[in-house]
């Protein structure tokens, strides 16, 4: 393997509260859930009608925009009333499990499948929506064809749980996802990006590895992309999270759909464990006795770019983590814990508390308290540090902000999703919402050259 991808740019923000030891299954839930707003620019048409019993692997709704694309239940269970919110739009489909089986398709051979046989087989039976589409960090259409499908192999978030955790027991199946998706490539190979010195992917011939070396986001699949093969205006590469190649690959080989999913409950304010579930699994299963305290925001994803899905939520489509974190809404006392305070016990990505002197693995309790509130934006320097990418963040998100749509080209709009961003929204001495900007941006541009 050649030597390994320095980047140097990011900042590993060390939270208390990994999950470590062996994973162990849960109890089925009572229920199972998709959020389509975890596609974005999705627009669901419902094709199962409330009451009706559905097996597991049925379909319960379709793109509005693409028919073919179906999404299907992870349960066998009666179908609920979609909970919706302003102007109708459909924010939760439930199916409350019961009863048995599952709707069951041909076996497909990873060594001889088709390219055809196995787009098709992705588009019946409910795994299309596991892809994702650079530019503008959207599900594929059914027609495209990629470049290049990468698979990030590790998760450099804060608590994100190591690839040998969440694959363990199967990387027959990973390999299995892997040699499907090459199908689709046409005699192309996986892009894989793993940890240097992490031995969870020996022996891994179904892809082209590459080891990565450095801190957040080097697990970034973008940041992945930018740095093995970068892309130009014109060109496609998908993107698949490493849980959901097991899950593709499990899932052509077996005719049925599977939704496994390996979680990390995580955070300060949480009891850490590593859960086998499912996707669409409630966020309140996941949690339920395992949150030490009242006053906790429950994320689903990480503590950088994941979402607040509240006690009817469940586990967001592409997440593989719930991180637990003090509100940090409880008054503090000045001259001890707050402005005054001389801030030992804080984290900072600059050196302006004396913890940077403290030795490297220790750990913070840190709250989601932003410390202060959106103000005039101050040229700082302080995206550069933290963006590994060949591009000049503070004026790709100007550029973005004043509508831009050829300097936005021009500064690398095409490369990058929101999730790039996250540092920079973390880092930012004004508070402005980076990552809800850059989607912004790559809607215009959707809007632009649709």
């Amino acid at each position: 393997m050649p030597a390994p991808v320095k980047t140097r740019k990011g900042l590993d923000i060390r939270l208390k509260g990994g999950a470590h030891g062996e994973p162990h299954g849960l109890t089925a839930p009572e229920r199972s859930s998709i959020h389509p707003t975890d596609f974005h620019g999705l627009i669901p048409r419902m094709s199962a009608k409330a009451g009706t019993e559905i097996q597991a692997g049925g379909v319960l709704f379709t793109d509005k925009k693409h028919p073919s694309i179906k999404f299907v239940s992870a349960v066998s269970g009666t179908v609920q009333e979609p909970v919706r919110g302003e102007k109708r739009r459909i924010l939760r489909v439930d199916v409350l499990a019961g009863g048995d089986g599952a709707v069951k398709h041909s076996a497909l051979a990873a060594e001889s499948a088709s390219a055809e046989e196995v787009r098709s087989a992705m588009l019946e039976r409910g795994f299309w929506p596991m892809l994702r589409q650079r530019p503008f960090d959207v599900m594929p259409s059914p027609e495209s064809q990629p470049r290049d499908i990468f698979v990030s192999g590790f998760d450099s978030a804060p608590l994100a749980p190591l690839a040998g955790q969440v694959l363990a027991g199967r990387m027959d199946a990973f390999r299995a996802g892997l040699s499907f998706l090459n199908a689709l490539l046409n005699g192309g190979k996986v892009q894989l990006g793993v940890r240097a010195g992490d031995g969870t992917f020996d022996g891994v011939s179904e892809a082209e590895i590459t080891a990565f070396d450095g801190p957040h986001p080097a697990g970034n699949v973008g940041v992945q992309i930018h740095h093995v093969r970068p892309m130009n205006k014109g060109q496609e590469v998908w993107t698949v999270g490493m849980q959901d190649v097991a899950n593709i690959g499990e899932g052509l080989t077996s005719g049925e759909f599977v939704a496994k999913r390996t979680v990390a409950l995580t955070g300060s304010r949480s009891q850490p464990a590593l859960l086998q579930t499912t996707i669409g699994t409630p966020v309140s299963h996941l949690t339920a006795d395992r949150v030490l305290m009242e006053d906790t925001r429950i994320i689903s994803g990480n503590a950088l770019t994941g979402s607040l899905r509240g006690e009817d939520g469940a586990l967001g489509f592409f997440d593989q983590q719930v991180t637990c974190l003090p509100e940090g809404d409880e008054p503090l006392f000045f001259l001890t814990k707050g402005w005054l305070g001389l801030g030992f016990d804080k984290f900072s990505a600059s050196r302006s508390f004396p913890t940077w002197l403290m030795p490297k693995g220790k750990e913070y309790d840190l709250n989601t308290n932003n410390n202060g509130e959106e103000r005039a934006f101050v040229v700082s320097g302080q995206y550069d540090a933290v963006f590994p990418l060949d591009i000049f963040p503070v004026q790709l998100i100007k550029s973005i902000m004043v509508g831009d749509i050829d300097r936005m080209e021009k500064l690398g709009i095409y490369e990058v999703a929101p999730e790039d961003f996250a540092l920079c929204e973390y880092v930012c001495t004004s508070k402005i919402a980076v990552q809800d900007i850059v989607r912004k941006g790559l809607d215009q541009m959707i809007e632009e050259f649709a």
